[in-house]
């Protein structure tokens, strides 16, 4: 019994001094991912837009960005973007070198390729009678895909951009390797006051935990959501 109550005490002490620490972490960690789920949502639908376009140069270097990128891991990606435009851009502009800048950056161009791939497939999977029917009432290709085509394909595809945010909930604990101050920071950092290397990091996967599980729940619900709308 005394162990036990040695036990619960001890975790209510660790919370106490590391409670808030963690959970500014966790917002932290939330702030990169959606940072980088909007940005790598723009980018990567312009990216899929020039892969689907009939202009054979931007189809090759929409295919490159999207090779090279899933190709490397986004460790490498993250110290290019970081230590690279930290090295060019003047102290002048220190704004710019800003840590969460910069990993939002990293983190956008990283998301970019990914969602490319899931916007293309969402707008092949529309029947192409639905471009045609667009394009009988008058509409031209661009005001076709903006108005009729892309709303469609994003509606079909919201599944898989929530899972992809919930990707980088994850993949987003690579920037404690440059100091930024998200979940595993915080965790790492715990670690060293209070000399044991476990307890840090089963909160810190606990949390994650939390975090993944409640989006992926809301991913159940707009999944029947959806189906239902499509009925």
């Amino acid at each position: 019994m005394n162990a036990l109550t040695e036990f619960f005490n001890t975790q209510i002490s660790f919370i106490q001094k590391f409670g808030v620490a963690y959970l500014f972490g966790a917002l932290r960690t939330l702030e990169l991912s959606a940072i980088g789920v909007v940005f790598g949502f723009i980018l990567g639908l312009l990216i899929s837009l020039a892969a689907l376009s009939n202009n054979k140069i931007l189809k090759k270097l929409s295919k490159a960005y999207v090779e090279i990128i899933r190709g490397t891991p986004m460790l490498v990606q993250l110290m290019i973007v970081y230590f690279g435009l930290s090295s060019i851009i003047p102290e002048s502009l220190g704004i710019l070198r800003n840590k969460i800048l910069l990993c939002s950056m990293a983190v956008s161009l990283n998301s970019a390729a990914y969602i490319a791939e899931v916007i293309r497939g969402g707008i092949n999977s529309i029947d192409k009678g639905q471009m045609e029917a667009a394009r009988s009432l008058g509409l031209n290709y661009k005001q076709s895909m903006k108005e009729v085509i892309i709303p469609q394909a994003i509606k079909n595809i919201l599944p898989a951009l929530v899972n992809e945010f919930i990707a980088l909930i994850k993949e987003t604990s690579i920037v404690f390797t440059v100091g930024v101050s998200e979940l595993m920071f915080v965790a790492k950092a715990a670690s060293g006051s209070q000399f044991n290397a476990v307890r840090p990091l089963l909160y810190v996967a606990f949390v994650y935990f939390i975090l993944t599980y409640s989006l992926s729940k809301f991913m159940g619900k707009l999944e029947r959501r959806l189906n239902v709308d499509k009925n």
